[in-house]
C-alpha cells in the first residue's frame, strides 16, 4: 500500500512560490492499475516523484509498504557521464542483483546496440526512456510508475512495452500517466485527474477522461 496523509508540495523559486498540491489524502492498494490525467504543468510528474520517494512532501507524510520503481519516462534517472551499461551495473548493485544478468536483460529489451556502452549524455530522450524501462523491468517491484514511456522507440519496441506492462499490471501495481485516454484504458482500470492542486479518483478511465476533457475545455 502507498498512502498519502495530508500531503502538500510547494516549490520555492527565487521570490516565487509554486503550490502544486494541498492536503492530498488517498491510498493505492496492491494490485490496482491507476491511470492519471491532467494538463501540462498540473503536477502529474511531481505526483509520480512523490509516490516514488524521489521527492519529499513539503508537509504531510507518505507511507509505503510496497517497493516502487522510479518514474519510468523521459526524465533521466541516470548519471549522464556514465555509459548506459555502467548505470545498469550500478543499479544492479543497489538492488543486490547479478550485474551480468541484469545487463543481458537490458541489452535484449532496450535494443540500444552500441549506444549501451556510450555515455548517457549522448542519448536521445527516447533512448534514455528505453534504458530506464529496460532496467526497471529487470527488477521485481511491487509498484511500477510509468510516464508516457510507451511512445518511445519503433513499433517493435512499443509492442514489447505493451506486453511487458500488461504482465506487470496483472502481477503488480501500476500507476501510469498519459495524455492518451486509449493508452490509459488499455492498461488501467481506475482513473484519476490532477487539477487545481488536488487529485480526484474515478471508478473508470472513461469517467476520468471525460472530467479532464471538460476541465480543459473550460480553461480554453
Amino acid at each position: 500500500m502507498i498512502e498519502f496523509q495530508n500531503v502538500s508540495k510547494t516549490y520555492h523559486i527565487r521570490k516565487f512560490e509554486k503550490h502544486v498540491f494541498t492536503d492530498l489524502n488517498f491510498k493505492i492498494e496492491p494490485g490496482e492499475s491507476i491511470g492519471i490525467c491532467g494538463a501540462n504543468g498540473a503536477g502529474k510528474s511531481t505526483l509520480m516523484r512523490l509516490i516514488a520517494g524521489v521527492e519529499q512532501p513539503t508537509s504531510g507524510s507518505i507511507i509505503r509498504t510496497m517497493s516502487t520503481s522510479w518514474p519510468i519516462g523521459y526524465a533521466s534517472c541516470f548519471q549522464s557521464s556514465l555509459t548506459g551499461a555502467d548505470n545498469a551495473r550500478f543499479i544492479a548493485r543497489i538492488y543486490n542483483m547479478d550485474e551480468a544478468q541484469l545487463l543481458d536483460f537490458v541489452e535484449d529489451f532496450a535494443q540500444l546496440g552500441p549506444y549501451l556502452h556510450q555515455p548517457i549524455h549522448t542519448y536521445s530522450a527516447g533512448m534514455t526512456a528505453r534504458l530506464a524501462f529496460g532496467i526497471s523491468l529487470a527488477i521485481d517491484f511491487d509498484c511500477y510508475l510509468v510516464d508516457e514511456v510507451t511512445g518511445a522507440g519503433d513499433e517493435r519496441f512499443r509492442v514489447r512495452c505493451e506486453e511487458a506492462l500488461l504482465h506487470r499490471r496483472d502481477n503488480a501495481t501500476l500507476v501510469m500517466i498519459s495524455h492518451d485516454p486509449g493508452t490509459l484504458r488499455q492498461f488501467c482500470t481506475r482513473g484519476a485527474v490532477v487539477y487545481g492542486g488536488t487529485l480526484v479518483f474515478f471508478d473508470t478511465i472513461d469517467e476520468a477522461s471525460e472530467v479532464h476533457h471538460r476541465l480543459q475545455m473550460r480553461a480554453a
